[in-house]
């Protein structure tokens, strides 16, 4: 029998969805692995220069005369200065690039014009990398109209057969999703005296925060019974609107911040009855997901990715966010274990590892 393909893992951003994804791979795929990781800080620097700190590890590595199938790679890495390098050490491997996001569909808070360079990074990765895949169709959609937009501007050179290029090597691959801890909690919807309504997203200004906690204001000042559970990654810098929610529904709050660990998080889930999503961007909404797995019923925009995930019953339309969560906090219907199960199961790490290890053999062929 020949020995199992060895790749080697390449995440300079190792933290949140990013480091899920790159556990389970390593969980439920049949490969050999080897992990090059830097800790998620500095996403800039990290686009701009973790090439340069990886290649260094790879010449060592194969200094020790070790061999691989390939790498793959996030988008922290600068898929081109990478293999240029790696090309001048006599070293040639193919390349995989996962897109978890891309900087042509992220809203920036302000107009950054050097934001062109971690698209044009995006680009010229995709472009030098052998295989591309994107978790959701909306984050290649943004991401191929971005390019085309970008390539216009060049009205000098004829260059926009590239996206071709681009297309012809990529897929859509929905990251594998490990719902253990949350299938290890009884979850028990419906049972509370009044609806938790769930939020479980960055503080951050692209899942805007703003919307949902000014409706929820609102909703309190006409008198509707709810209950508030807000996790979420924090951060040295977060949206003001955090503190004044804290203090305007400090009645309706039963936990406001981070779970230190996953079985708390899936204790705080469990204790839900709807999860709900106002981002201005989502490229795939994997908090969703989770809070569904935990029996929450989700009330998500009727855009981004979320347009792939949930049938229409559970999205809803732009303006009509605060009504919706009204209809929902007056008429809550508990969201079965079943219906939780069809929701979420095809984004299980047993449901997609196939088409991953597919995928991925690719390159070892």
């Amino acid at each position: 029998m020949a020995p199992a393909p060895h790749f080697l893992l390449i995440e300079p951003y190792y933290g949140g969805s990013h480091r899920a994804f790159i556990d389970g791979l390593q969980q439920h795929l049949d490969f050999k692995f080897t992990l090059l990781s830097l800790p998620a800080r500095k996403w800039k620097m990290r686009m701009q220069l973790a090439a340069l700190w990886v290649c260094d590890k790879i010449i060592s590595l194969a200094a020790e005369g070790k061999q691989y199938d390939g790498m793959l790679c996030s988008t922290f890495i600068d898929i081109a200065v990478l293999r240029s390098q790696l090309f001048r050490a006599g070293i040639e491997l193919p390349a995989a690039v996962y897109f978890h996001e891309n900087q042509f569909g992220y809203p920036g808070q302000v107009t950054d014009p050097g934001q062109h360079q971690f698209t044009a990074i995006n680009f010229t990765s995709a472009l030098t990398a052998d295989y591309l895949a994107f978790n959701s169709r909306y984050n290649l959609d943004t991401f191929i109209s971005g390019i085309r937009d970008y390539l216009k501007k060049a009205a000098d050179m004829k260059l926009r057969h590239l996206v071709d290029t681009v297309i012809d090597k990529t897929s859509v691959l929905y990251p594998g999703v490990d719902f253990s801890a949350f299938d290890q909690v009884t979850a028990s919807p419906g049972t509370n005296k009044k609806p938790v309504i769930i939020w479980n997203h960055r503080w951050e200004h692209d899942k805007n925060p703003h919307q949902f906690f000014t409706s929820l204001v609102n909703l309190s000042e006409k008198g509707l019974a709810f209950e508030l559970i807000i996790l979420g990654q924090r951060f040295k810098h977060q949206p003001d609107i955090f503190s004044w929610a804290q203090e305007k529904l400090k009645a309706h709050i039963i936990h406001f911040g981070y779970a230190e660990n996953r079985q708390e998080y899936a204790n705080l889930l469990a204790r839900g009855d709807i999860i709900v999503s106002t981002a201005l961007h989502e490229f795939f909404g994997m908090a969703i997901l989770e809070g569904v797995r935990s029996g929450c019923r989700p009330l998500v925009p009727d855009r981004l990715a979320y347009m792939e995930l949930f049938p229409d019953v559970f999205r809803y339309p732009d303006g009509e966010f605060t009504r919706r969560l009204e209809q929902l906090i007056e008429n809550f219907v508990p969201l079965g274990k079943k219906e939780s199960l069809q929701l979420t199961e095809r984004f299980s790490w047993p449901a997609v590892a196939g088409a991953y290890m597919k995928w991925l053999g690719k390159m070892a062929a």
